[in-house]
């Protein structure tokens, strides 16, 4: 089992930048793919990004697309979230997940099997 754990997060402007990082430790991380989900206060967890076990291949939701950019480190076993041009509506506590299985790519929170404990990312307008 992997172990992830975030860090980055904070308070910052509409319109600033943040930089979230997601730290692995455990089985092998660079086999397997990396998502970046968030939730709000009183909704349901939704994707945010993914990238591949090799970095090749990444995936945005449409709402964060041009303005957030995921990538991965395997020397570091870590994966990071450079979130530009931050909007309100951006306020969530963010988490990495880690596939269940090696090679697979998802916006399916259940193909997701390692979750970090979330960092709380507030944007104020």
């Amino acid at each position: 089992q992997v172990q992830l754990a975030e860090s980055g997060g904070g308070l910052v402007q509409a319109g600033g930048s943040l930089r979230l990082s997601c730290a692995a430790s455990g089985r092998t991380f660079s086999s397997y793919g990396v998502g970046w989900f968030r939730q709000a206060p009183g909704k349901e967890r939704e994707f945010v990004a993914a990238i591949s076990r090799s970095g090749g291949y990444k995936d945005y939701a449409d709402s964060v697309k041009g303005r957030f950019t995921i990538s991965r480190d395997n020397a570091k076993n870590t994966v990071y979230l450079q979130m530009n041009g931050l909007k309100p509506e951006d306020t969530a506590v963010y988490y990495c997940a880690c596939a269940a299985r090696p090679g697979v790519m998802s916006r399916d929170v259940r193909d997701f099997g390692s979750w970090g404990q979330g960092t709380q990312v507030t944007v104020s307008s």
